[in-house]
């Protein structure tokens, strides 16, 4: 008896991640679970240099900033509730000092032009399609930061205006590094606040939009759809998959929709390494009853040997 709708995967034939792969990932909260599996199996991950980012317009202004390295000045910044903010970055950045912030802003502009001129791969997560926009500018926003709402208007993107974000963007992409592989993804996370049809609505426009836009990029030229967002609504179709908030993945379902990415992704010397690579992890974070005893003592002689050994294949590889 099959109790469970499967997604058909096909193992990648090309741009497969190993240990030489640089990737760098910016988007929604599938993002932010991604970039901390990658990290901690020590892949070169360069991951949401201006935080969490939602919708493809904001993706599309971080890489079209740094396609153009054009820097931050005092006219993008502004002070609310006692720190300076930019509206196309998290509050994480916010900052009490005005010069300090700016400095930062304009270090993960060159920070992420670096990392997509190198990358191997390039993750783009969309959220969602409804988007904020700052009625004194005009301009679209990425973060409101509590600013009153009545200076907004909100506003849902429609398919055609994501495919032409889209398609700007992967161009751009392309322009800095023509080799680099783009995977797309839709962040399975229901942005309920925006109420139920609406979610689903804002979801259809980004999965049409990609899709449209794959349809004219084939994976021929680098192009990818990994289904996040049909994994989690077909496959994981239950509440226990869920946190509290009955919204956002919990740590099985991440771990599930990672293990999914692995089967897609991973080569298989890439797969023995990482389960190398996650048992130093786990003796790193081993709590020994007895510190100087001369069993730990030989178990941390073990691990150190094989950190030693790993390193000399991937020299980039600290722990």
């Amino acid at each position: 008896m099959k109790l469970q709708t499967t997604i058909p995967l096909e193992r990648r034939s090309e741009h497969l991640l190993d240990y030489d792969a640089r990737v760098v990932l910016i988007g929604s909260c599938f993002v932010e679970h991604i970039g901390e599996k990658l990290a901690y199996y020590k892949f070169q991950a360069f991951q949401n240099p201006f935080g969490i980012v939602f919708h493809p317009k904001s993706v599309e202004t971080i890489v079209a900033r740094s396609f153009s390295k054009i820097p931050y000045t005092e006219e993008a910044v502004f002070e609310h509730n006692g720190l300076w903010h930019c509206f196309d970055a998290h509050s994480k950045w916010s900052s009490a000092s005005k010069s300090d912030f700016i400095h930062n802003l304009n270090q993960q502009v060159h920070k992420t032009a670096e990392h997509l001129r190198n990358a191997t791969h390039v993750i783009l997560t969309l959220g969602t399609a409804w988007v904020y926009r700052y009625l004194k500018t005009n301009a679209l926003v990425a973060n409101c930061h509590k600013v009153p709402q009545k200076e907004f208007r909100k506003e849902l993107l429609s398919i055609a205006s994501v495919v032409h974000s889209l398609r700007y963007t992967t161009d751009l992409i392309k322009a800095m590094n023509p080799n680099t592989a783009v995977i797309l993804t839709v962040s399975p996370v229901r942005h309920i606040k925006d109420g139920f049809v609406e979610n689903t609505r804002s979801k259809a426009h980004l999965i049409a939009a990609i899709h449209e836009l794959l349809s004219s990029q084939p994976e021929s030229k680098g192009f990818y759809y990994f289904p996040s967002y049909e994994i989690m609504l077909d496959e994981l179709r239950d509440y226990r998959f869920f946190k509290e908030d009955l919204v956002h993945p919990n740590t099985t379902a991440i771990a599930y929709i990672w293990d999914k990415f692995k089967t897609v992704w991973m080569e298989e010397d890439t797969l023995k390494t990482m389960t190398d690579i996650e048992a130093i992890q786990k003796g790193l974070a081993h709590k020994p009853f007895h510190p100087d005893s001369e069993a730990h003592q030989k178990f941390l002689r073990k691990l150190e040997q094989k950190k030693m050994t790993l390193q000399q294949r991937y020299p980039h590889l600290s722990f």
